[in-house]
């Protein structure tokens, strides 16, 4: 039977079908999945955690005692209740400041504790002495650790927050200033009219080498990559090991005899080999970006650990689905670690900025719960409540759900006879060539 040509082979529709699906279902499940989570953020968010702290200690005007801190918080909650987007959360600075270092809000709007006496200031008839007058202020804090667009968020909500605020007081000032008997000069009423002065500062600061709060992203994402990649290596050396598939280097090809083994065996030599290599590319991801790239982090035995983790529990729930769904499992792997796992992260757009159907996959997508870790890793302290004991029960998890449904597949295929061997006739067609070299040779 005459061997088929090349022109031959691309006139055949089967190749041209198969391959268009493959691609037309890749191209348009990328699409959809990358573009569908970041396309809308501001439409889609709903409830982005910010903190509203009031230390306003009020001030004695017109004989009576003001508190305009309670005023604006009160303002600032009945305006949200027709604004679902913000989760305003009345707390104390020192709990603020634990949130924001927890990363469990994305900023705060801070009402200093001199509020009330510098408002009343502005509007009393007896000036201040020259130079002890201190206009009003609002204090907006950022938390890039949170991630940069969900912090340019809540610093957008808060301002405008305060500044609406800051009109409301200036009405009441300009009302106070028409019923004195000496009118105001233009400049005076223009400066009622905007009292507050708007701050923005950093609520929780990051070191300079931290990727401005995308580091633990980043790296993150360099986890998961070398947890695929490194399950797609074991994969194909262990197979080549066997004798189930051929080694091309360059023009020459090698191929070890045939060991007949079961799937079992076959995954479980994968698993054996891919947490050797784990150790490996844990430690060289963090040397190349702490020792080389000089990356803010600190706990490095704990990152350590965290990364070599991560690498054997990605890259074991790569090698079961390659054992569940063959060459298939790639591409679904693709689809699992990195397609559904990059929108729904958090990483970049919050989670509370994401359509439902992410928000969904993020409760239980790899990628979200290991940069939640490394969040907590490399800007907060290691704190455990801060998203890292979420990341290692989640990895737990992950470990389990792989080893019990990798093994309970191939032992499936082994019990109802599917083995990895050649058919018998094929094999006899393959005892007939002769054996397979043990050096490399031309092919």
């Amino acid at each position: 039977m005459p061997h088929p040509t090349p022109p031959s082979v691309l006139r055949r529709p089967q190749l041209w079908i198969g391959t268009g699906l493959i691609a037309a279902v890749v191209s348009m499940v990328f699409a959809l999945l990358y573009v569908g989570g970041n396309v809308n953020p501001r439409g889609n968010l709903r409830d982005l955690p910010v903190a509203l702290v009031n230390t306003d200690s009020g001030a004695d005007a017109g004989g009576r005692h003001v508190k305009l801190g309670e005023q604006i918080v009160a303002g600032i909650q009945k305006a949200g209740e027709g604004d679902k987007s913000i989760d305003w959360q009345v707390v104390s600075r020192e709990e603020a400041d634990k949130l924001l270092g927890r990363g469990k809000v994305f900023g705060a709007l801070v009402i200093p504790k001199d509020f009330s006496a510098t408002v009343t200031a502005l509007g009393s008839p007896q000036p201040a002495p020259q130079g002890k007058a201190a206009p009003p202020t609002l204090t907006v804090l950022t938390n890039q650790a949170a991630g940069s667009i969900g912090s340019s968020m809540s610093s957008q909500a808060a301002q405008k927050a305060a500044h609406a605020a800051s009109a409301q007081l200036g009405q009441e000032l300009l009302k106070q200033a028409g019923a004195q008997k000496t009118p105001l000069p233009t400049a005076a009423q223009l400066k009622l009219a905007d009292p507050v002065t708007v701050t923005v500062a950093d609520g929780h600061p990051l070191g300079s080498r931290s990727a401005m709060g995308l580091s633990a992203f980043y790296y993150a994402l360099v986890l998961v990559v070398c947890g695929m990649l490194g399950a797609n290596v074991v994969n194909s050396q262990v197979d080549t090991a066997l004798g189930y598939l051929h080694t091309d280097f360059g023009p020459f090809r090698k191929r070890e005899p045939v060991q007949h083994t079961s799937r079992v065996r076959t995954l479980a030599i994968g698993i054996a080999l891919m947490l050797g290599l784990s150790l490996v590319m844990g430690t060289l991801v963090e040397v190349a970006t702490v020792g080389i790239l000089d990356m803010d982090a600190s706990h490095l035995g704990l990152l350590w650990l965290y990364s070599v983790a991560t690498i054997a529990v990605v890259g074991i729930g790569s090698l079961a689905l390659f054992a569940a769904f063959g060459t298939p499992g790639m591409l679904l792997a693709t689809i699992v670690f990195v397609a559904m796992a990059v929108p729904s992260s958090g990483a970049t757009v919050p989670v509370q900025a994401l359509p439902g159907f992410f928000r969904a996959l993020a409760e239980f997508e790899p990628l979200r719960q290991i940069t939640e870790g490394l969040r907590s890793l490399l800007y907060y302290g290691a704190q455990a409540d801060a998203g890292l004991s979420r990341a290692w029960a989640a990895m737990g998890i992950a470990l389990v759900a792989a080893l019990a449904f990798g093994f309970a597949v191939t032992r499936l295929y082994d019990r109802r006879g599917l083995h990895r061997i050649p058919h018998p006739a094929a094999e006899g067609a393959e005892a007939a060539e002769p054996a397979a070299p043990t050096a490399p040779v031309a092919s």
